[in-house]
């Protein structure tokens, strides 16, 4: 029986049987994870069948995402089969991250383009508006079910007693309630003007107005008629939750 030689493959057969380029299969050759079996007479790298399949096993995990080095690090493994299932595990929660942070960027988009569809004109500081608004939507709606929370006993209370006059005829329980009610109604709406900012669709700047003015101002469930403080603009201006400055953090760590 006459002995067969093995095949050989060339670099660019290597490549062509493992759908990559050249210069993938020679990467992989500097990184020492697909070392050639044999070197012509000519210096022409030469590899085998197993050479070919160790090259689809590597852009196999290549497609999984795992990394050169992991890749490089597992084929040095006496044991590669003990570690495989660990590396996998590792890819898979990276790749859910990854997946979350795609979907939570596309929500962000998806959101930029619902408030820039609202905007009378297009500019920078337009998308700006918005990113802040965006980016406040989430602390205001809870500081909203805060105060609402808060409100709610003093409405109970203030219409209970109320009530109770009418059906009595006794008003002094009312009278009595009522300068606690006003008193508590007047402490949450400065806690929540404490919280709150508001963008100036004019010079896209946020700013405070004092407590006077934002309490009596007209205004809709999200903005307020207000005149700026930066420029002076009298008109509807967007509520945004407000962000402790670097100073307020400071001072509050002090303390």
């Amino acid at each position: 029986m006459s002995d067969r030689k093995e095949a050989l493959y060339t670099t660019g057969e290597v490549a062509k049987l493992c759908n990559v380029s050249v210069r993938t299969v020679q990467y992989y050759d500097t990184r020492n994870i697909l070392i050639p079996s044999e070197l012509s007479e000519g210096g022409r790298r030469l590899y085998s069948a197993d050479d070919v399949k160790r090259m689809k096993t590597i852009c196999f995990l290549r497609d999984l995402g795992l990394p050169i080095n992991t890749i490089s690090g597992l084929f040095a493994e006496e044991h590669p089969e003990k570690v495989i299932s660990i590396l996998l595990e590792q890819q898979s929660t990276v790749l859910k991250e990854e997946i979350e942070e795609r979907e939570t960027q596309l929500q962000l988009i998806s959101e930029l383009e619902q408030g820039l569809k609202t905007l009378n004109r297009f500019s920078v500081g337009a998308i700006g508006d918005v990113a802040i608004i965006m980016k406040s939507k989430k602390k205001l709606r809870q500081l909203r079910i805060l105060m609402l929370a808060l409100a709610i006993p003093c409405e109970i209370i203030e219409t209970g007693s109320f009530f109770y006059g009418i059906f009595t005829g006794n008003w002094l329980v009312y009278l009595a309630w009522l300068p606690v009610v006003l008193v508590l109604a007047a402490i949450i709406s400065w806690l929540y003007f404490a919280k709150v900012s508001y963008l100036c669709p004019e010079c896209h700047e946020v700013f405070r107005p004092n407590f006077k003015s934002a309490f009596f101002a007209a205004h809709t469930p999200t903005t307020r008629k207000l005149t700026c403080t930066c420029c002076g603009h009298t008109g509807f201006c967007v509520e945004v939750y407000r962000e402790e400055s670097k100073t307020e953090k400071e001072e509050k760590e002090k303390n």
